[in-house]
């Protein structure tokens, strides 16, 4: 044990620090309080981070997947064939969008494709929801291509 003694007016306060047996003194109950706080705050603002950041499909999915989220959404699924005639034949009745990353689009894109890159998080979908539907306009009858 280690006694110090602190002047306090005319009185002196004797405080006790015990030691280990290495000689470290020991953490008091306020600091290993305030230890314990601070790393929950680390790891929930972690688990945050990791929470909202994480990709939109872990799963990979397949052609199952693809027709049954369509039909769900009642969108018709065109295959590359018919895709590339419609656009051969004309183009301006279809908007393509790209969804890479600007830097990415700057490197080459089809010809006359917009883009509106996001990133693939439930985050990003969402945030850019408001967004999206500006960027598409009010034509709800256009052909709507994502890439």
């Amino acid at each position: 044990m280690i006694l110090e003694t602190i002047p306090y007016g005319k009185r002196q306060i004797a405080k006790i620090y015990p030691k280990t047996i290495t000689g470290e003194y020991r953490l008091n109950m306020k600091t290993k309080t305030s230890f314990i706080l601070a790393l929950t705050g680390v790891l929930i603002t972690i688990l945050t981070v990791w929470f909202v950041q994480r990709p939109a499909a872990p799963h990979q999915a397949d052609w199952d997947d693809v027709t049954a989220e369509a039909e769900a959404g009642g969108y018709r699924i065109l295959t590359t064939e018919e895709l590339a005639d419609r656009y051969r034949e004309d183009a301006s009745d279809m908007m393509l969008i790209d969804t890479r990353q600007e830097w990415e689009y700057r490197t080459g894109t089809i010809e006359g494709a917009l883009n509106f890159s996001m990133e693939p998080t439930r985050w990003a979908r969402w945030r850019k929801a408001g967004e999206l539907e500006d960027f598409l306009g009010p034509d709800k009858e256009r052909l709507l291509v994502f890439f």
